[in-house]
């Protein structure tokens, strides 16, 4: 088997660049002291501009329909001041309670623990790609692995270490198992079949930022929805297409030794079956009463006016929905194969789901700060009206612009691994600067995922590589055989860029076509 070991020579210049940006990463804070940072900066920014008397003047659209726009001036507002911080003290708690982000990941988490910690995601998983032909495994298990964010951080790694054993047994090169199962799994954060956690996270923040400057446009979870179930498709062919196009050739994958025994390990007990099919119908009688709530004239999903979109108590309660029905199916597994014995095991199991956002809740207290001291000093207003002009005067709108900021969001996402972290700093800027440029709020943030997604797995900050390094490791054949960070890279920068490519590519399509990006959700403003 070819190692890529044996390729360090010829790579030595990029082993090289990627250990500058590693020194040059771990300089960097931890997110939390991040926006702590950032906040201090805000508040002296505040100060210094106020003094200099920056501000800004602009046409506003009126919110009243029939109205023209008037001409606005504002100023900095300094934040070092008794009008500045009373109110941070006096809201302190308020504003961090009330952050848009908070009380979705909570509720999505807590959800998305029903099926992730009775263990129905991985019994679903391993039975979807054990029951393909060995032929077709590489393009289930990229499927399964796109769709494997709905678990979060345990979806990119049970995808990987479950794609290595299964190509094992099966008598294949089991590193390239892994690699194809870890790629996908990062290319699903901007392509999936169902609304996930991430979906929830981001679209509050991008519902933080259009709030502050009164966008008035689509902020739910599910404004990229329709983009991401194409997304799903493109991904998957070029997940094999890299696969067996490249990773194949590269590692070697030549022996066809079936381990019975080894399949027979993963294979999916008849209890499981009982709780995937109990699960099934619960699912399908969840969606069924959904849809007589929603489908006839006046019923309770639709609004007022007795219409769905853009806006109703079904696209607004998206999130709820969610919630029971994860919560639904969940606990039928559970109580199916035994894990749910009484009612005791239900709040537990949701706690235990709501663990893997406790990193969130911690960051989201000076995040919040940050972008309170951010919407108040008006820097947001000014920044994205002179963006807006500046861009303008370049005049790249449209797709040159689009393609720019998912460029900025590939190389940010190489120093700066959280998505939630860098989107809550580039949110309030990009999102008004995007509206005013006449691009909605959804698209803002589609472009960002694309660039987040597509470079997730190259990243030598990310904390998923040792874990993968740890993975290669356990199928070592020959104790000379070196796993790094170098090699967990130089296998996936081929995925990266071809997720780069085809995303941008899919966006440039819809933007051309344009093609709604989720339920009532438009490109333009």
């Amino acid at each position: 088997m070819k190692d890529v070991k044996s390729e360090g020579n010829s790579n030595s210049r990029f082993s090289n660049f990627i250990r500058r940006i590693e020194i040059i990463g771990n300089r960097l804070p931890h997110p939390f002291t991040l926006f702590v940072g950032l906040t201090v900066i805000v508040l002296l920014l505040s100060y210094l501009l106020n003094k200099a008397g920056m501000s800004v003047t602009y046409l506003a659209a009126s919110r009243n329909a029939g109205e023209a726009p008037k001409e606005i001036t504002v100023e900095v507002m300094n934040l070092l001041s008794y009008a500045g911080m009373r109110p941070f003290i006096e809201k302190f708690v308020k504003t961090y309670v009330g952050f848009a982000p908070l009380g979705l990941i909570m509720t999505m988490m807590i959800g998305i623990g029903m099926v992730e910690q009775t263990g129905l995601i991985n019994a679903f998983m391993r039975k979807t790609i054990l029951g393909a032909p060995s032929y077709m495994v590489t393009g289930v298990l990229a499927i399964v692995g796109i769709n494997a964010n709905l678990a979060s951080d345990a979806g990119m790694i049970f995808t990987a270490a479950i794609g290595g054993a299964i190509f094992k047994a099966l008598g294949r090169n089991p590193k390239v198992g892994i690699v194809t199962g870890f790629a996908a799994a990062s290319g699903g954060f901007t392509a999936n079949f169902m609304i996930a956690g991430t979906d929830a996270l981001l679209s509050g923040i991008t519902e933080s930022a259009a709030g502050g400057m009164g966008i008035q446009a689509p902020t739910h979870p599910l404004i990229n929805w329709y983009f991401m179930i194409a997304a799903t498709f493109v991904v998957t062919f070029l997940t094999v297409l890299v696969t067996e196009k490249f990773t194949v050739k590269f590692l070697g994958d030549t022996n066809n030794n079936v381990d019975k025994s080894s399949l027979e390990e993963h294979k999916v007990t008849e209890k499981e079956n009982k709780g995937l099919r109990n699960a099934g119908l619960t699912a399908l009688i969840y969606i069924g009463l959904i849809l007589i709530l929603t489908v006839p004239e006046g019923s309770f999903f639709r609004n007022a006016d007795g219409g769905i979109l853009p806006k109703s108590t079904l696209t607004k309660g998206i999130v709820p929905i969610l919630f029971f029905f994860f919560a639904s199916v969940g606990i039928v597994y559970g109580k199916t194969i035994g894990v749910i014995k009484s009612e005791k095991d239900i709040p537990k199991i949701m706690q235990d789901g709501l663990s893997g956002s406790l990193s969130f809740l911690i960051v989201a207290l000076p995040a919040s700060m940050f972008i309170y001291f951010f919407k108040l000093s008006n820097l947001t207003t000014i920044l994205a009206v002179n963006g807006a002009e500046f861009l303008k005067a370049l005049n790249i709108g449209g797709i040159p612009l689009i393609i720019m900021f998912i460029l900025l969001s590939t190389v940010i996402n190489l120093f700066v691994t959280s998505g939630s972290a860098k989107w809550l700093i580039l949110a309030p800027v990009f999102v008004p600067m995007f509206s005013m440029m006449g691009l909605s709020p959804a698209l803002t943030q589609v472009a960002y995922r694309i660039g987040d997604s597509s470079t997730n797995i190259i990243s030598p900050l990310s904390y998923y590589i040792p874990v993968i390094i740890g993975i290669m490791n356990q199928y070592k054949t020959d104790e000379s055989e070196t796993n790094g960070i170098g090699t967990v890279i130089s296998l996936m920068l081929p995925y990266s860029i071809a997720y780069l490519i085809g995303f941008t590519l899919l966006l440039i399509a819809w933007y051309f076509l344009n093609i709604s990006l989720g339920p009532g959700v438009s490109i333009f403003m």
